[in-house]
């Protein structure tokens, strides 16, 4: 029993059996309220599903890990074709009438995608390995990073744009997406702090909060358009940022994440409490809707004016408005990875990047760190201002709840597992991250469980984050002799 194939068993079921355990109450026990008093009632088949497809996950991770031939690469494939067989078998109801035996077998939606999902993981990487097998390692060239990255952003960028002409795309998916880079621009905004200065900010929903009722107050108040507002709350939630670098100059790691941490409660605090000016815990209503060149997405506009509908020629159609919408997110994305990019190459961005690798060797350089960390709190608050004027727009609705510090977890989570400093990598984490809860919301208490497992599943293969790979800011070249 001292085979490698008797201690993959072992393996699979020691994490089974724990994961079984640790699981039972949220998984095999279902707690409902009918009337006035609760019952609770067992979910053994999706109980014994979910052990099922961790132990058989895990032995062909090990499997393909320990190098053990075709084994992983056939487990791999039959835990994907169960689980296709699965959703198949949802989605159409074939054998709900009883006339098929496997229908009483069958995992939820849930468990169906998990499985289908691991065994295409297991199953390309024990085929890799297999097709690497007995190569020497000098010819394993490595692949060329730089190109595949930037390919494989080009067909992210192609993707975003084509996606709302795409056929079969619902008005869902849309607002999805938008969500998404919502979360892609804000990452992309932290990044900078987290990413390439070395700052670690757990407050930064204060200045998606700063930007959001910035610009909820200047609609409301003065009837401000969202192109005037939107570098107005830009600037605003900058100068946020230059106020709480200030008090944080000589603070780092642990120190540095309990301060900003603060700073983001004191901002919702204040927030929940000044009815007077926030109308605190009520929100803020009626925030003026952006427009195409003037041309409102109205479906009766008022008398004399026309709206995009009819200045077109075309039926009103609320989905108009949400495509809009993307493409105004996505702009804006467009804008702060473009300028992110730039800005590294720029003397600023070099003193982020040796800030965040060692100050004392900043200050010897003759870098100003007091200077090089304002500048990357107040940039990178004011994308977070810039996301949070566009979700006001977007919601039409603005209160304290939607900043919790959640929201900044959420955000380091998306910089730190998709790879610190790297842009595309964040774009990626933000997919997996917050598109794949949005996807699992009407399995209700699913949802957090798939974020959860998105999160495991991340530091478990790419502790080092899901891209780590990132081209040098500028390279030397050894002088002529």
């Amino acid at each position: 029993m001292n085979s490698p194939h008797a201690a993959s068993l072992r393996d699979a079921a020691l994490v089974a059996g724990i994961a079984g355990i640790l699981a039972f109450p949220f998984v095999g026990l279902l707690l409902t309220t009918e009337g006035t008093a609760p019952t609770l009632s067992t979910r053994f088949p999706e109980f014994a599903g979910a052990v099922v497809v961790i132990f058989f996950g895990r032995l062909g991770i090990s499997a393909a890990r320990r190098g053990h031939g075709l084994l992983p690469l056939v487990l791999g494939l039959a835990m994907a074709a169960g689980g296709a067989f699965s959703l198949v078998v949802e989605a159409t109801g074939l054998g709900a009438s009883g006339t098929a035996i496997w229908h009483a077998f069958v995992p939820g939606t849930f468990l169906s995608t998990v499985a289908c999902a691991g065994g295409i993981a297991i199953a390309g990487l024990a085929g890799r390995n297999y097709l690497m097998q007995g190569r020497q390692p000098a010819e394993r060239t490595p692949l060329p990073m730089g190109q595949l990255l930037l390919w494989l952003g080009i067909a992210l960028a192609g993707f975003a744009i084509l996606l709302p002409l795409l056929p079969g795309v619902d008005r869902r998916l849309i607002d999805v997406a938008t969500l998404v880079l919502t979360y892609v621009m804000l990452g992309w905004g932290l990044n900078i702090v987290v990413g390439l200065a070395g700052l670690l900010d757990l407050g930064y929903v204060a200045f998606y909060a700063v930007g959001a009722y910035s610009y909820a107050l200047l609609s409301v108040t003065f009837g401000w358009s969202f192109w005037v507002c939107l570098p107005v709350a830009g600037a605003l939630a900058a100068l946020f940022g230059i106020l709480l670098g200030f008090p944080v100059l000589r603070l780092r790691g642990d120190y540095l994440a309990i301060v900003t941490l603060g700073f983001g409660e004191m901002i919702r605090i204040i927030l929940l409490n000044w009815y007077d000016f926030t109308n605190g815990p009520d929100g803020i209503t009626n925030i003026g809707r952006p427009s195409f060149f003037g041309l409102p997405f109205a479906s009766k506009p008022e008398q004399g004016t026309e709206s995009f509908h009819t200045f077109f020629g075309v039926a009103y159609d609320p989905v108009h408005r949400l495509i809009f919408m993307y493409y105004l997110i996505l702009a804006l994305a467009f804008v702060t990875n473009a300028f992110t990019l730039r800005i590294r190459r720029l003397p600023i961005g070099r003193a982020w990047e040796a800030l965040r690798e060692d100050e004392i060797a900043c200050r010897s350089l003759g870098v100003n760190p007091r200077n090089t960390k304002l500048s990357a709190f107040a940039i990178g608050a004011m994308f977070a201002g810039f996301a949070g004027s566009f979700f006001a727009t977007r919601q039409g609705f603005v209160s304290p709840e939607s900043f919790t510090f959640i929201e900044s977890a959420i955000l380091v989570a998306i910089v730190v597992l998709g790879g610190m400093g790297s842009q595309i990598g964040v774009a990626v984490a933000a997919i997996i991250l917050v598109g794949l809860p949005e996807y699992f919301r009407e399995l209700q208490e699913y949802r957090m469980l798939a974020f959860g497992m998105g999160m495991v599943l991340i530091m478990l293969w790419r502790p080092g984050g899901l891209l780590t790979h990132r081209e040098p800011t500028i390279r030397t070249r050894p002088a002529p002799a």
